[in-house]
């Protein structure tokens, strides 16, 4: 019988799903990793909330789990990468508490603008302080928002009733979006002038990690007030203490920090702040639904082999494996190649299968290339989820199949449509290899490895010999060297893989080559399958 360990508190819905399906059910949230290394071997499925860390060490012992499933969204306890070497499908429920930290939001803003925490500790105490705790309405105030997506966009919905201006920094929402949530799309400068409070809604990435900092601040209005109910790592604690202390800024509200738990902070202790402990996802609604997602997502994977909102493997079919699996790698480089030299909202993704591909299940297919075009910029990303998160971004998707095809007996074309410009990736098999073969309407035959260099350059001489100076003087190898261009003398570009990423500096001065017009370092190295 399927056996299923639930080592983290859940509903007690989720083991009625489990039972219902058939499903031996056990619920043990008292194991230690010593504990839960010992028994894990005889279970085919492990439900799971933040506080079960699930290690490597833990999944060598694991040799029949079949699925983690995490009711919540983040999986930082998980070892991904041990899980998917291990066979084992990592499942999150990725919507199951937007409605929640939104209001959770919502809620300390509230409580900051009004001084509620310190008013209510000198109420108990028998002070009546009306004038010391004098609060702000929000009434006309202007919120800016860092990141939309769909906690945020439940934000602005509450933000817009309590009459807020509401202006959003995210490079990745479209016009037409932010139009359809009532929101003004700006630069993220323009909104740290402006705003009266600031709320984070994005994950925490390369791009992200102390987004706001001492010289963000210093560009921020004076009295500004900072919510953060995403991810620590957001917010540089110590430059936002020290704003907090000048004045610069007049309070702030956290439920996430930068070390969790947080038993000791910089923050803690300062008048002007407020902090909850992580409560975001904590309300009765949002325990029972991710119990009841997760619970069903994982019944329906060990009863009928069914997989939703995986983070490690794509939705596919026992049949349709084998004959998919070459055209999954390919899929994943065009789309990463596609999303790295993207810098601008996307409207359109169009996908064209040509040839032996177009006969194949192109569905998920489509799900690799999107995730695969998203995975630079957003670091959640799954090939499950990603279809989901273009449509709420307001990303247009499109394919089309033929069975004929030009030059190659199998391609995969993807076309990018941004508010400033279209680029297109195609792509097809040599040998069930990958190979680049087309590259903004630019002919070029390329692998891919994992760090290369993408080069757009006049067709002059000279290009070559000064790159290979550069490149050779900072000591880096050149593994191959691809190019194309559209005429002699015209534009042309450049994808050449080297041994090691590059430097800024590096890369500063490759674009100093005078027939240079673009240089960006991409990088290969991680799958998202």
């Amino acid at each position: 019988m399927t056996k299923v360990l639930i080592s983290d508190k859940l509903s007690s819905k989720a083991e009625e799903i489990f039972k219902k399906n058939n499903i031996d059910v056990t619920t043990n949230t008292s194991l230690s990793l010593e504990q839960l290394s010992k028994i894990i071997k005889d279970y085919d499925g492990l439900a799971i909330r933040s506080n079960t860390k699930v290690t490597k060490e833990i999944l060598k012992n694991a040799s029949n789990l079949k699925v983690v499933g995490r009711a919540g969204i983040g999986v930082d306890n998980v070892d991904i990468e041990a899980a998917t070497e291990n066979g084992t499908i990592v499942m999150n429920t990725p919507f199951g508490n937007s409605i929640t930290t939104a209001e959770h939001t919502i809620a300390l803003m509230m409580a900051l603008a009004r001084n509620i925490p310190d008013a209510n500790i000198s109420t108990h105490q028998g002070k009546w302080e009306k004038s010391k705790y004098t609060g702000t309405e929000l009434y006309s105030k202007t919120l800016g928002m860092i990141g939309c997506g769909n906690i945020g966009s439940i934000v602005a919905d509450r933000a817009r009733g309590l009459k807020m201006h509401i202006k959003v920094y995210d490079p990745y929402l479209t016009e037409e979006r932010a139009r359809e949530i009532s929101v003004e799309k700006v630069e993220l400068n323009e909104l740290l002038k402006v705003s009266d409070f600031i709320t984070l809604h994005v994950p925490l990435t390369k791009s992200t990690k102390e987004i706001i900092n001492a010289s963000s601040i210093n560009k921020m209005k004076e009295g500004v007030k900072i919510i953060n109910c995403a991810r620590g790592g957001l917010v540089n604690e110590s430059d936002l203490a020290n704003a907090i202390k000048s004045g610069k800024v007049s309070g702030a509200a956290f439920d996430v920090f930068s070390e969790e738990p947080a038993k000791n902070n910089i923050l803690f202790g300062l008048e002007k702040m407020v902090v909850t402990p992580h409560l975001g996802a904590s309300t009765e609604e949002a325990q029972e639904n991710v119990a009841i997602q997760v619970a069903e997502q994982m019944s329906n994977y060990l009863v009928n082999g069914a997989i939703t909102n995986a983070l490690n493997i794509p939705s596919i079919s026992a049949e349709d494996a084998p004959r998919l699996k070459p055209y999954i790698k390919l899929c994943e480089q065009i789309g990463k190649l596609a999303g790295q030299i993207t810098e601008t909202s996307i409207k359109n993704i169009k996908i064209e299968f040509g040839g032996q591909v177009a006969l194949l299940n192109t569905e998920p297919l489509i799900s690799v290339l999107v995730a695969g075009l998203l995975s630079h910029s957003m670091e959640a990303v799954n090939v499950v989820n990603a279809p989901v998160i273009a449509k709420n971004r307001n990303m247009n998707i499109t394919s089309s199949v033929r069975e004929k095809t030009g030059d190659y007996i199998t391609d995969i074309n993807l076309t990018v449509e941004t508010e400033r410009r279209t680029r297109n990736v195609i792509g097809t098999l040599y040998g069930n290899q990958p190979r680049i073969v087309e590259v903004m309407n630019t002919r070029i035959e390329a692998e891919l490895g994992p760090n290369m260099l993408f080069i757009t350059n006049e067709d002059k001489p000279g290009f070559i010999g000064s790159l290979g100076s550069i490149l050779s003087d900072a000591k880096i190898n050149i593994a191959t060297f691809h190019l194309g261009r559209t005429k002699i003398g015209g534009d042309a570009i450049a994808l050449i893989e080297i041994d090691e990423a590059v430097s800024l500096e590096l890369i500063e001065e490759i674009n100093n080559i005078p027939q240079v017009k673009s240089v960006k370092p991409l990088n290969f190295a991680k799958n998202i399958i």
